[in-house]
């Protein structure tokens, strides 16, 4: 879990812009992580966890050009039993979940 939101939170720092926000909210089994940066386009949010997508098509990603930071998050809250979804427009900012089961 600590790689899943270590992940999350350094993309939502990198893609803030000064000035910005970056929020992490916990509940039960759930966590949150949003941030006020550019946001991700409609058509790229259902390929946002394949692996470069981003990269590829925007440009977007580390600084190291890895571009498997939000595969990896996948991956791990799968392997968990969990999920993670993202939420977001362009010019308004992400927010990424990821519920695991309770119990």
């Amino acid at each position: 879990m600590l790689q899943v939101v270590s992940n999350l939170v350094d993309n939502a720092v990198r893609v803030t812009p000064r000035g910005g926000r970056v929020t992490i909210e916990t509940a039960p089994g759930q966590v949150r992580v949003s941030d006020t940066g550019p946001g991700i386009p409609a058509a790229d949010l259902p390929h946002v966890f394949e692996r470069f997508h981003l990269r590829r098509v925007r440009g977007m990603g580390s600084p190291d050009g890895s571009g498997i930071g939000l595969a990896i998050v996948r991956e791990l809250t799968e392997a968990m039993g969990g999920e993670v979804n993202v939420d977001g427009r362009e010019g308004s900012g992400a927010v990424f979940t990821v519920t695991l089961p309770r119990g």
